[in-house]
């Protein structure tokens, strides 16, 4: 990585919008209903059950995952009134890739300091 960019360039660089993703996955609840689909798809009502809640009070929770593009939902081919959310790992791509980048940046930022610290 060029060493002209800095922590700040990435922070503010003008690729995908992260804003939606890291919006959805700030608040605790909806971080909980994506570590429960990491491990399969589920109904609304399971994902209500699971975390103790509402179900109109999840579906405003699947809504905001919805919008940010973090989950898909199906419906299934025996109940069409059935919705059947997953995981849309494409989502979190640009997010991966985005903190791959703050990490090689503070890891050169870390190893310059060393090398300045220790005199070389």
């Amino acid at each position: 990585m060029p060493s002209w960019i800095t922590i700040a360039h990435v922070a503010t660089d003008t690729g995908p919008d992260l804003t939606p993703v890291l919006h959805a996955l700030a608040e605790p609840t909806r971080f909980g209903v994506v570590q429960l689909l990491s491990s399969g798809p589920r109904r609304a009502g399971e994902l209500a059950d699971a975390l103790g809640m509402s179900a109109p009070t999840m579906s405003k929770h699947l809504r905001v995952l919805l919008r940010a593009g973090v989950v898909a939902d199906e419906r299934s081919s025996e109940d069409a009134r059935a919705r059947v959310f997953r995981m849309r790992p494409e989502s979190v791509v640009a997010l991966r890739a985005w903190l791959d980048q703050v990490q090689a940046l503070w890891d050169e930022q870390l190893s310059s300091f060393k090398r300045h610290v220790e005199g070389e």
